[in-house]
């Protein structure tokens, strides 16, 4: 049986649904983004012990602070490569971020390889079905571009900025910059 709940983010986010098979968090995503495909949306909302410990964890994140516990969580369809790759995000501390081709190349590293498909990297992370736990937030395209995230651009700008981040630093996206009202920033699409 799958179960779902809604969190009331604050300000300046969309809103959370998650998902759990009863014990344990197996999906953690923003409403109506391009990730919503990935989850069960058509099933009972419950009390459940783990979306009470996800909620107290997100409280704790929101307040602008890394918790220092993490929600029992459950990954299916996990392939090695997949795995590799959530472990390296998760390594990437609160506040900091790393791109696709870094993580591509601590790979490769690992592998005894010359080098590794960034684009590949990128899939994986794009796979990720537990935002904001699993760090994929923190992953940006080349020369620190905030490139496709899954929880809608605005939503990483906003993770990013709560983490601390100089959003300056970000190039945005064509499509951002062009939209009224859209921050600016001043970094070089280097």
């Amino acid at each position: 049986m799958v179960y779902i709940h809604r969190y009331k983010t604050p300000g300046g986010f969309s809103n959370l649904l998650m998902n759990s098979d009863g014990e344990a968090l197996t999906g953690l995503w923003f409403e109506n983004s391009q990730d919503a495909f990935k989850h069960v949306l058509n099933c009972e909302e419950k009390e459940l012990t783990i979306f009470k410990d996800t909620c107290r964890w997100l409280d704790v994140y929101f307040s602008g602070k890394q918790p220092d516990f993490t929600p029992e969580y459950k990954i299916k369809n996990l392939t090695p490569f997949r795995k590799e790759v959530i472990d390296e995000m998760l390594k990437i501390p609160f506040g900091a971020v790393v791109s696709y081709g870094y993580i591509a190349n601590t790979l490769a590293r690992k592998r005894g390889k010359a080098k590794m498909s960034a684009q590949a990297v990128g899939g994986a992370v794009g796979w990720n079905p537990l935002c904001i736990i699993i760090p994929c937030h923190r992953v940006v395209g080349t020369n620190m571009n905030l490139t496709g995230y899954g929880g809608g651009i605005q939503n990483k700008i906003s993770l990013l900025s709560l983490e601390g981040n100089d959003m300056n630093m970000f190039p945005l996206p064509k499509k951002m910059e062009q939209r009224p009202g859209a921050c600016k920033n001043s970094a070089p699409n280097v």
